[in-house]
């Protein structure tokens, strides 16, 4: 055995496999040619952001529109900021956003394990390689040492970082890492770069074309000092043998694409392709700034859900921020679904994409629209059972009368567009159910209270007198009932017999009586739906 392999057995005393096991252990998938493996990889650190969702979302594309494999990697390595039950509300809010999993954590897969916390031996396997070849080796600085080192390059206005004369524990001898390992000092392995930072790398970004990077001179950390990776080592490994081929992942991390291609290439690792995707950015009083999750709740998905907003409008929007074309295509396609569309990577835009909730909402108003009625109806209903009870006590006091209301002006000449989220229609449709319109009974009428006596009486009789609410001659009649009791046809007419109200008045009182509201449904629907018992019940409790 020698020095170098002693050193490396100290460091990774357990290992039971070389590099050319593993190859074998996870070899190349079987698939078509052209079939990408993708792959989504958080940390568990609490909710899912809308970037994360905006990146998986595009992984997740990328791979099925290839026929290839999307997996689930989770990345635990840091137990300090690791939230429990995080990674299950994750898993919950992909599939609700329809992203299939194919393999990975909490699922099936032949390339796990998929949670980076028990992948340890995979990592110590390479790292013993990498000793004995002197790709690596152990640093015993203190956090002191190494502050005291960056306030030196901070006053000289040098690179941070630890490399060249600064890299203090690369020069130990294998006898004095020896020995400081056997007295039990503390340390962490190091990656040995080669690199110089003068010099460029040629880097290929899907999105963004051929870039020159500044080469990596960092001995970067590759284990911590409790045992567990650092993301840019367990990036290479888990790449590498869980075989993806595209790394789809958010701008903030090109910087560290020549430590990733350094590394791959030290370990003689095919490099995957990388697209870096641009930031998700939030209009902030005419500045641009990256969606924070401290200042906007839609830079959580949890938002979203518990609003009710229609996944497929989310996705729609996505498919929007991700390619230029996106929406031509839709409405060349009305039909079409997202599934329909696929990803080009030429078509992203190089600038931070600009979140915009307006437009998620008039999209969300669509797929509303649009969603077939027994459709919407069990949908409503599944979110109402978590997030409102009193919408969900109502769908079930009368669910045809509900399915009814959400039908209404579907078919009008001018269709109505009335909810852009489940979490607006309780307070658009409470007047309509008997229990709930007698809760708004306190509010106040804008009208004198014996003009509104005067019509909801007249309104009453006609109604008695089986004068029977339709589209057709309905709006006329109660016009020439309007002129009688003084209400103007318009300005005209209100200005020439000097009145005082005009018909649009009268029809704001009578809907105000019915609904308590000055916007509502169209008054025929609302009269046939509720019955003409329980319309006059309401017009008396208007007079008295």
């Amino acid at each position: 055995m020698t020095k170098q392999e002693e050193l490396a057995k100290l460091m990774c005393p357990n290992v039971k496999m070389t590099i050319e096991d593993l190859e074998k252990k996870y070899p190349p998938r079987n698939l078509k040619e052209g079939a990408k493996v993708t792959r989504f990889a958080p940390s568990p650190t609490g909710f899912l952001h809308t970037g994360s969702l905006f990146a998986s979302f595009v992984a997740s594309k990328i791979a099925h529109d290839s026929d290839g494999i999307f997996y689930l990697r989770i990345e635990d390595t840091d137990t300090k900021r690791e939230v429990k039950g995080s990674v299950d509300t994750l898993v919950k809010q992909l599939s609700l956003f329809n992203i299939t999993i194919d393999e990975g954590y909490g699922f099936n897969g032949q390339y796990g394990p998929y949670l980076q916390s028990e992948r340890s031996d995979i990592y110590n396997s390479v790292i013993y390689e990498m000793v004995c070849k002197g790709l690596a080796y152990p640093c015993f600085c203190s956090s002191e040492e190494l502050n005291a080192t960056r306030e030196i390059q901070t006053s000289n206005k040098e690179r941070p970082g630890y490399y060249g004369k600064y890299a203090k524990c690369r020069n130990l001898s294998i006898d004095e890492a020896i020995m400081k390992i056997k007295n039990g000092e503390p340390y962490v392995v190091r990656f040995k770069s080669d690199g110089n930072f003068e010099n460029h790398i040629d880097f290929h970004d899907e999105i963004r074309g051929d870039l020159s990077l500044s080469e990596n001179d960092l001995d970067i950390v590759i284990r911590k000092s409790d045992g567990l990776p650092t993301y840019h080592f367990a990036h290479v490994c888990d790449d590498h043998f869980m075989r993806t081929t595209h790394v789809i992942r958010g701008e903030e991390w090109l910087p560290s694409a020549p430590i990733h291609v350094q590394m791959f290439k030290a370990l003689n690792f095919k490099l995957p392709h990388y697209a870096h995707l641009p930031v998700i950015m939030k209009n902030d009083n005419g500045n641009r700034r990256k969606l924070s999750k401290r200042l906007d709740p839609e830079a959580s998905v949890s938002y979203f859900v518990e609003q009710g907003y229609p996944t497929d409008a989310l996705l729609i929007y996505l498919c929007t921020i991700a390619n230029s074309n996106y929406e031509e295509f839709r409405l060349a396609n009305v039909d079409s679904k997202v599934s329909d569309f696929k990803l080009s990577y030429d078509k992203f835009s190089l600038d931070g994409a600009l979140f915009d909730l307006e437009k998620i909402n008039n999209i969300s108003k669509d797929v509303i629209f649009k969603m077939p009625i027994d459709e919407l109806i069990e949908k409503v209903k599944n979110w109402a059972k978590t997030y409102d009870n009193n919408l969900y006590n109502l769908i079930l006091e009368d669910e045809d009368m509900f399915k009814k209301i959400m039908n209404f002006g579907k078919n009008d000449p001018q269709p109505r567009k009335d909810y852009y989220k489940y979490a607006e229609i309780y307070s658009h449709i409470q007047y309509m159910y008997k229990s709930s319109f007698d809760s708004l009974l306190a509010e106040e009428t804008p009208y004198d209270k014996a003009l509104v006596s005067k019509v909801c009486s007249v309104f009453k009789e006609s109604l008695l007198n089986g004068m029977k609410p339709n589209k057709e001659d309905w709006f006329a009649y109660q016009k020439e009932i309007a002129r009688k009791l003084d209400f103007a046809y318009n300005k005209k007419d209100m200005r020439d017999n000097q009145l005082t109200y005009m018909f649009s008045d009268y029809m704001a009182i009578i809907r105000v009586a019915l609904t308590k509201r000055k916007n509502a449904f169209d008054l025929v629907d609302i009269i046939e739906t509720i019955g003409i018992n329980e319309t006059i019940r309401r017009l008396d409790l208007s007079v008295n």
